[in-house]
């Protein structure tokens, strides 16, 4: 079996699997004052959020493209591949996964699995590097699938939001409720339901939501072992003082603090700091 791993640019990996030669990574363009950006080729992270707070109006993301995924799907075979495996943004978040399906049966040469991974960012990132190491361990397609799903299944992420406005562009809270939550500093800790965020419970300070991510940290830690991150958009400050309330709480395990890309910074808003674990497999 050869494989190769395809994936978006909403993932977040380590630097030095970028370049890994079984890794694809699909660019999600970002629109902002009629400007079209690739992070990563014409945008950095750093660039990004001054672009975004100077901006007319909020950017804009659209899909990855299909043409270039049919075009990397039909090098994959000439260049020997067998297996492909497939994990992009979260189908709740973004039509592209749905779109795609069709593109299995048209290249039969090839034996190819899309999976929902109804996330992003870090969590997904662990899950394309966990493919790829078990890839060249020398496990099978299908156990390597086995143990994604597993993943996918157990995967949750929390996020506390800090600008409500990109909440309602992005049709999970009305006008006139995230005029009230800016009023009464309601910070609401969003959810991935299903692949789709939604709102868990509307707090009323920082302080609070972050009290409650810890209660739901350690509950979630009593039940398995799980990889932990702290994702924040441009909040590095506030994701290091969440950590060390980890810390001090007692929280076991490793907590890595990453941040997230501009393409879910885009929909988040600058501020946001969000948590997310990943079951491990104990083999």
């Amino acid at each position: 079996m050869k494989l190769a791993i395809i994936t978006d640019s909403s993932v977040y990996l380590p630097s030095e699997f970028l370049d890994h030669p079984d890794l694809y990574i699909l660019d999600i363009p970002i629109m902002i004052n009629g400007e079209t950006y690739v992070e990563g080729k014409n945008l950095t992270i750093e660039e990004f959020y001054p672009k975004m707070r100077q901006a007319a109006s909020l950017p804009t993301t659209s899909q990855p493209s299909i043409a270039e995924l049919d075009d990397i799907l039909t090098n994959l075979a000439i260049g020997g591949y067998t297996h492909v495996l497939g994990l992009f943004l979260s189908s709740g978040i973004s039509g592209f996964w749905q779109n795609i399906q069709f593109l299995i049966d048209e290249h039969k040469e090839l034996t190819i699995a899309f999976p929902d991974s109804k996330i992003t960012s870090s969590p997904m990132g662990y899950m394309v590097i966990s493919a790829l190491r078990m890839a060249e361990s020398g496990r099978s397609f299908e156990d390597i699938l086995a143990s994604v799903q597993f993943m996918i299944d157990g995967t949750q992420a929390y996020i506390v939001v800090d600008d409500l406005n990109h909440l309602v562009k992005g049709g999970r809270l009305s006008n006139g409720a995230a005029l009230l939550g800016n009023l009464l500093s309601i910070k609401p800790i969003m959810y991935f339901n299903d692949g789709g965020i939604e709102v868990f419970e509307k707090v009323r300070t920082e302080k609070k939501a972050f009290k409650r991510l810890l209660a739901i940290l350690d509950h979630q830690s009593q039940q398995a072992n799980y990889q932990t991150w702290i994702i924040e958009a441009n909040a590095k400050s506030k994701a290091e003082h969440f950590r060390q309330l980890l810390v001090d709480s007692g929280y076991q395990g490793p907590v890595d603090i990453v941040p997230f890309c501009g393409v879910i910074s885009t929909h988040l808003g600058e501020g946001a700091v969000a948590v997310g674990f990943t079951p491990i497999r104990s083999s």
